[in-house]
């Protein structure tokens, strides 16, 4: 709340510098406000009593928008890229798949590999395992397994992660 927006009848003021001016009436603060060509913005309205600072408003403004801005181009954005195994795959699929999945890792990006079991190619689980394990060996010099493999309904699922540049 800034200037004629604020409710409370009385407030604690900090002037501009910093210091404290004590307990005034909300009239008493906008005068003093209006004579540093200033505006009264209230910082902690749940205080009693609520404490109002003398600020230029825009400027205050505008450096948080800044820094919102700086925190938002800093920030990194993790995508999850999937590669679709078989349990029957065979060493060239293999590779092909593999070598995408080295791309998306050395871009940043996570990759869930999974296998999609059909028909009775579920009772063998283990041909499974073997696949993810022997693709986390081939790509554990850029990546870290996040998670192990591991059976959701029909599909069994491995999380690789690209491994901290130190």
């Amino acid at each position: 709340m800034v200037n004629e927006g604020i409710r409370a009848r009385e407030v604690r003021l900090i002037a501009s510098d910093g210091s404290q001016l004590g307990v005034k009436s909300k009239q008493e603060a906008l005068r003093l406000a209006e004579q540093s060509n200033l505006d009264l913005v209230l910082v902690a309205p749940k205080a009693k009593p609520p404490v109002a600072r003398v600020m230029d408003y825009g400027k205050y403004r505008f450096e948080l928008q800044k820094k919102q801005r700086e925190a938002r181009k800093k920030q990194k954005v993790i995508n999850v890229k999937e590669v679709r195994l078989s349990p029957t795959i065979d060493i060239n699929d293999f590779n092909t798949k593999m070598k995408n999945a080295r791309k998306f890792l050395s871009k940043g990006d996570k990759v869930k590999v999974s296998i999609r079991f059909k028909g009775r190619a579920i009772t063998h689980k283990e041909i499974g395992y073997d696949v993810l394990n022997r693709f986390s060996k081939a790509t554990n010099d850029i990546a870290t397994v996040e998670s192990r493999a591991k059976m959701d309904g029909r599909s069994m699922f491995l999380m690789l992660a690209p491994k901290a540049e130190n």
